[in-house]
């Protein structure tokens, strides 16, 4: 018989409240594996110091999405780091669903940092890059 959702919480909820340190169940379609950490907090992230402040005007994610530096893999960069851009200037691309967003500058200036990592997700709002305005 295969597990639901319900099921599923009930189990957890289960192991919660039990004295178990690990629990592993596989039936068909599901396999479920829990282990307890003991109680113990877990390790503290390292300290990564702040980056510098760089004056100039933000370039913002204007949507959740993948985000591009280049049109193709291993194409070039639509911009650099000292490239000067014009507001219509496209200096990146945002992948949402499959579809290819362009982004604009939106400003005319100098890049001065590029604040995304090239394929990763970006959060709507989120720093591209930063450009000293002309």
């Amino acid at each position: 018989m295969p597990l639901d959702d319900a099921d599923v919480r009930e189990i957890l909820r289960l192991i919660d409240e039990s004295e178990l340190e690990e629990l592993r169940i596989e039936t068909d379609g599901l396999s479920l594996h829990v282990v307890r950490r003991g109680g113990s907090a877990p390790a503290p992230e390292p300290e990564t110091p702040a980056p510098a402040e760089v004056d100039g005007i933000t370039i913002e994610a204007p949507m959740l999405g993948t985000f591009y530096r280049a049109e193709a893999p291993g194409a070039p960069p639509f911009v650099e780091v000292g490239a000067r851009v014009e507001a219509d200037t496209t200096v990146c691309l945002i992948e949402v669903m499959k579809m290819m967003n362009s982004i604009r500058a939106g400003v005319a200036g100098t890049v001065v940092e590029v604040c995304a990592e090239n394929a990763q997700l970006v959060e709507y709002g989120q720093p591209l890059f930063r450009v000293e305005p002309a």
